[in-house]
């Protein structure tokens, strides 16, 4: 019989609408009379403890059954050790479900690949000592306007952080950061920084539409100083990946990346992380997942 399955459940995620694929999917994955167990914790933390009270006991695969959000969360359990990694997006964005070529709007058949069981090894990314992300650190622009975002309570979903990056534009001025990229230093006003292990975030903005998530290597964007308006006409082309030809834009890329810039926060794969400065270090192959092309 093939080994257990623990998944991880956020009951929030997307307002609690894809609970009703619960269900579907745990039998899905019980197929064959595969053991399968739920965990679903009273907060984050206690999801987290309880992931890694699982992790530690060796089952088959940790599943995360939610966003981004979730995904980040699971992260932290499994990076570094020998236990797969699936995912069922049930959240809004599904970035790096997508980057993984995990069906982003298709429950059911997200979890067809998690019983398939083939693992694929991918990089992950250090945080200073104690977080791991797997998809995108943003901050500037867009990390405050997930600040705001996250103070408001209406509208719900998207329409929220849309809302809330109008307010931020109006009284937003670039950020002076000094970021260092394997040890090059680059001192720049900036609308906002990016570092990709993945290339999407924000529910599908490719904002390092370069990044590959096995490649060792993290991407680096850089949006310099640019008015307002011209920055509006310009954002909607990271939807296709094509702001890479702005002349206020620059890439890097590098393996060890530190950001600093003053009264400025970041984001990991959508969650809240912490004030700058940071550093970020990719660590090649950390991270196990079961995907589409695994081995």
């Amino acid at each position: 019989m093939a080994g257990e399955l623990v998944v991880l459940v956020n009951p929030a995620a997307r307002g609690g609408r894809t609970l009703r694929f619960l269900d579907p999917v745990v039998r899905r994955l019980r197929a064959g009379d595969r053991p399968v167990s739920v965990i679903v914790g009273t907060s984050a933390q206690d999801a987290l403890e309880r992931a890694c009270t699982a992790v530690a006991e060796g089952p088959e695969a940790l599943v995360a059954f939610g966003g981004d959000g979730l995904v980040h969360l699971a992260v932290q359990a499994v990076a570094g050790t020998d236990v797969p990694l699936g995912i069922i997006p049930a959240g809004t964005g599904n970035d790096i479900a997508g980057a993984l070529g995990i069906p982003r709007r298709d429950p059911l058949a997200a979890a067809a690949i998690v019983t398939e069981g083939r693992v694929r090894v991918v990089d992950a990314a250090r945080i200073g000592e104690d977080e791991w992300f797997a998809g995108v650190v943003a901050c500037g622009f867009d990390s405050k306007v997930n600040e705001r975002a996250n103070q408001m309570t209406s509208p719900p979903g998207m329409a929220r952080y849309l809302v809330a990056m109008v307010q931020e534009l109006r009284s937003f001025t670039p950020i002076p950061f000094t970021i260092t990229v394997d040890g090059v230093v680059i001192r720049q006003d900036a609308m906002m920084v990016a570092v990709g292990n993945t290339g999407t975030y924000g529910a599908g903005m490719r904002v390092c539409p370069q990044a590959e998530p096995d490649d060792g290597l993290l991407d680096v964007l850089v949006v310099g100083e640019i008015p307002k308006a011209a920055f509006l006409r310009t954002f909607p082309r990271v939807y296709r990946g094509t702001h890479l030809g702005h002349p206020a834009i620059s890439t890097h890329r590098g393996r060890v990346v530190t950001l600093d810039a003053p009264g400025t926060v970041a984001y990991a794969d959508g969650e809240r992380i912490a004030p700058l400065p940071l550093t970020c270090a990719v660590q090649p192959g950390a991270l196990r997942v079961l995907a589409p092309g695994g081995a």
